[in-house]
């Protein structure tokens, strides 16, 4: 998908000026970029990065509802006694 995005000039030339140093295009730096800042907001970035990310969920997540709602009655009941 094609989006556009708007730099001032100064912040384009030095973005130009990075990539030729690093050997590399525009759009791959962007790329780079985008991926980390979705890493950084905890949002899998590829397949790969999904399927770790659902490995790594608590029991209690994978379970679904059900059991998250006995638990609560259970602290509910609790707090009552």
């Amino acid at each position: 998908m094609r989006k556009l995005i708007a730099f001032d000039e100064d912040t384009f030339d030095k973005l130009k000026q990075l990539a030729r140093d690093r050997m590399g295009t525009i759009q791959e730096m962007a790329d780079e970029a985008f991926a980390d800042l979705l890493r950084k907001h905890g949002i899998p970035v590829d397949l790969k990065d999904a399927l770790r990310k659902s490995a790594s969920l608590p029991e209690t997540a994978a379970k679904g509802p059900k059991t998250q709602a006995k638990a609560t009655r259970s602290r509910a009941r609790k707090t009552r006694s």
